[in-house]
């Protein structure tokens, strides 16, 4: 499933309680992350599936939305609803949205 960054920022403005994986590598998110976003490199994911909470969303992010496709197919083969952002962090911050 699909969330644009327009519709994420909308949904995080109005308190929605997802838990936001950046799943780029550490030099990329260097560079920032949306706030509130917990770094997990994609290579790590299944690793690290028992750091995330089954009950609440999960939005996958990238730099530009093939890895964080990727990480949404593992996330939900895991049992997890989970969404990737198309466009990723090149499209988040071009729409002039936070980064921490």
């Amino acid at each position: 499933m699909e969330i644009n960054p327009q519709q994420l920022a909308e949904q995080l403005k109005s308190g929605y309680d997802a838990q936001i994986v950046d799943v780029r590598e550490a030099a990329e998110v260097a560079d920032g992350m949306i706030p509130g976003a917990r770094h997990i490199a994609l290579g790590e994911l299944a690793d690290r599936l028992s750091d995330l909470d089954k009950s609440r969303h999960v939005i996958a992010v990238c730099r530009s939305g093939a890895r964080s496709a990727a990480a949404a197919d593992q996330l939900a083969a895991a049992g997890f609803t989970a969404y990737t952002v198309p466009g990723g962090m090149l499209d988040w911050t071009a729409a002039g949205f936070p980064v921490s």
